[in-house]
């Protein structure tokens, strides 16, 4: 019932930025848990950032630590992730979800959105 939809990927070169949207619609989200996941082709899906939303605690995969923010805003329903300083191997699929429990989990997430593209070029 619940939808999300990300946007804001594209290509950029290494070293730039984006900005991820996750747009939640189908009324009032109200699970704790936020996060973004990201798969590149031919790859495992892996866990990037996560937000328990009560608490406003984050946490963040070691390879991005220190680059990329996730952040929301409630009145939207709308979660970001800032992504800087980037690097080749950031590109992937980069899907957010929602749900409860541990954030680095993917079964954590009851609800996916499709995924938006992200390409670093060397």
């Amino acid at each position: 019932q619940v939808q999300l939809v990300e946007s804001g990927g594209g290509l950029v070169q290494t070293g730039g930025s984006l900005r991820l949207s996750c747009a939640a619609s189908g009324g009032p989200v109200s699970l704790n848990l936020v996060g973004w996941f990201r798969q590149a082709a031919g790859k495992e899906r892996e866990f990037v950032a996560g937000m328990r939303r009560r608490s406003n605690l984050s946490s963040y995969a070691d390879s991005v630590k220190g680059r990329f923010t996730i952040s929301r805003d409630d009145a939207e329903n709308t979660v970001y992730l800032q992504m800087n300083s980037l690097k080749p191997e950031d590109t992937a699929l980069y899907s957010c979800g929602m749900g409860v429990g541990l954030p680095e989990y993917a079964k954590s997430y009851f609800y996916w959105g499709q995924g938006t593209q992200v390409t670093v070029s060397s």
